[in-house]
């Protein structure tokens, strides 16, 4: 993979991210580990230096509530879960993920067509 491949492929990652940190949670309340465990299983290898910024991000913006949860395993983790204001910010950023999308396969179908 080519230094520009791979760096359009962080960056439509880091696009995605806050969409898809706000989907899971809405899902499930999650702390952060357990959040990139979970983009994990999707296919997505993330580190934390690229989720917890989101996760940071998404509570200043009051997308996500927290609150401290002690560990059996070492410190209180930090679970967020979503607003009111967070449901709507998922919902209008799925409708605009879905636009883009039609777009994207649109142009897709039309590439293929001429070859």
């Amino acid at each position: 993979m080519s230094r520009i491949q791979a760096q359009q492929d962080a960056q439509m990652v880091r696009s995605a991210l806050p969409l898809l940190a706000l989907t899971l949670i809405a899902e499930e309340e999650s702390y952060g580990y357990q959040l990139i465990e979970r983009l994990a299983n999707l296919g997505l290898n993330v580190t934390t230096g690229l989720v917890y910024p989101v996760l940071s991000r998404l509570e200043r913006d009051g997308l996500v509530s927290t609150r401290m949860v002690a560990s059996t395993y070492g410190p209180p983790r930090k679970y967020f879960a979503l607003t009111t204001l967070g449901e709507t910010a998922q919902a209008s950023a799925m409708d605009q993920w879905r636009l883009v999308n039609s777009a994207i396969q649109k142009a897709t179908e039309k590439g293929i067509s001429k070859t």
